[in-house]
């Protein structure tokens, strides 16, 4: 490999702000994930090692979401029973674990196998640090493209060719605690509701005491929060060639008004609060009664005592004027390294993790939403929540905007979306400033 191309890696790579588990914006998953590390082929006991077939591979395999650590340990247990492969399974906060990832760019010693994001997959593919896919996939009994959506596979096709098979998919729902609407006399929140329903609703609940807030969005929070509501209004944020930004368009600034308008009124926590705790945090914490989130946060709420028995999930709600009801959506892929020791054994787990035995158990454990087409009506019934919400809002998908440089573009976006949540700004102000830079960096690309 190239030392540039290796130094463009780093170098870009030191740029990345805070993001989230399976979507991009900045979930507060990632604020709750510990790095921890375990053998999953250790805890599958007797039985497992005398069905398998024997191997002295270790593959170390990375993640960044601790909510899904356990479940994809049972899976890839699944895996070390039939092939005898071991593993080493680490989960490395967010920030983290692209820093652990650049330096073992740099050091040559990447995972066997790791997560990789719509955000920084084409950077990684077109710095030769994945493995060409595109061969193995073509020889496969189990992996056929046509079984994943299409847009999955093009978040991790490069020049024609694949660097990682799809692991989930995630789509955007409204999560509500029960317990305030009840207390203030509130109906809960139905599909038919619009964004000023939102907004109504968020007044009655928001308390002067600061006890309480009607609902919060991080200012980082794109794609499970205010990306869906510039698509339902139709604006955009990227056009299709990937050479223009929607943020000024004045159907993405209109699409905002009520995002504003919580802000001004106090609807949400500070940004000083939001910097502190993320959306879910307060969600856990009885300090908020509305939120948007993504569908990779279920094993969090599930396992919270307090969400588990005060909180449920509802479609979001409805543009107005439009009628749209649009769901920014993403989803992972399990890549491998390019310069990996046991490409093929790394290979062999991948092609099993994208397997429809190993997604369909991803589903049935609530791990998250799975990538292989009809595998996750399993998902929705894995939990006591409204989980129908999500697949509800599959009947709107709109790929979560990227392009070769989004890190750099986005991170700026969400610092000057900050200046909004701080009083610096107009939203408008913000959403030209917005589009200026982000036309720069694409124009460089």
């Amino acid at each position: 490999m190239k030392l540039r191309k290796v130094l463009a890696l780093v170098m870009a790579g030191m740029m990345t702000c805070s993001l989230a588990a399976c979507g991009g914006g900045s979930d507060a998953s990632s604020d709750n994930t510990e790095k921890t590390e375990s053998t999953d082929s250790e805890d599958a006991g007797s039985d497992a090692k005398e069905e398998s077939s024997g191997s002295d591979v270790t593959l170390s395999v990375a993640c960044w979401d601790n909510n899904q650590a356990a479940g994809l340990q049972e899976i890839i247990g699944d895996f070390t029973a039939k092939t005898g492969i071991q593993t080493k399974f680490s989960v490395v906060k967010w920030d983290e674990y692209w820093t652990m990832l650049e330096a073992g760019a740099q050091g040559g010693s990447l995972p066997d196998v790791f997560w990789m994001h719509s955000n920084e997959s084409q950077r990684y593919m077109s710095n030769d640090m994945l493995l060409d896919l595109t061969d193995k996939i073509a020889a496969s009994d189990v992996i056929d493209p046509a079984n994943y959506p299409d847009d999955i596979w093009g978040l991790y096709t490069y020049e024609d060719k694949y660097y990682a098979v799809p692991k989930d998919i995630d789509t955007i729902a409204l999560w509500y605690n029960k317990t305030m609407f009840d207390e203030a006399g509130l109906a809960y929140p139905t599909a038919d509701w619009t964004w000023d329903d939102v907004t109504e609703a968020a007044r009655k609940l928001t308390k002067d005491d600061g006890s309480q807030y009607g609902i919060a969005v991080k200012c980082d929070n794109n794609q499970a929060g205010y990306y869906n509501m510039i698509y339902d209004n139709n604006g955009y944020i990227l056009n299709e060639d990937k050479t223009k930004s929607g943020w000024d368009d004045p159907k993405t600034i209109e699409a905002l008004k009520p995002l504003e308008t919580w802000i001004n009124e106090g609807l949400m926590p500070s940004a000083e609060v939001l910097a502190e705790n993320g959306e879910d945090v307060l969600l856990q914490s009885g300090k908020i009664a509305m939120t948007p989130q993504g569908s990779w946060m279920l094993a969090a709420f599930r396992d919270n005592e307090y969400t588990a028995a005060n909180c449920d999930v509802v479609e979001l709600p409805k543009n107005a004027t439009t009628g749209r009801r649009a769901s920014i959506y993403n989803g992972l892929g399990w890549a491998a390294s390019a310069n990996g020791e046991h490409t093929e054994e790394a290979w062999q787990l991948i092609e099993y993790l994208g397997s429809k035995e190993a997604q369909l158990k991803q589903a049935e454990l609530g791990v998250t939403m799975s990538a292989y087409k009809n595998t996750s009506d399993a998902w929705a019934k894995s939990a006591n929540f409204n989980l129908e919400a999500y697949l509800n809002m599959m009947d709107d998908m709109v790929i979560r905007p990227y392009s070769r440089s989004t890190v750099t573009w986005e991170n700026e976006d969400n610092q000057i979306m900050l200046k909004v949540y701080t009083g610096e700004l107009t939203m408008e102000e913000a959403c030209k400033q917005m589009a200026e830079q982000m036309n720069e960096k694409l124009a460089e690309e």
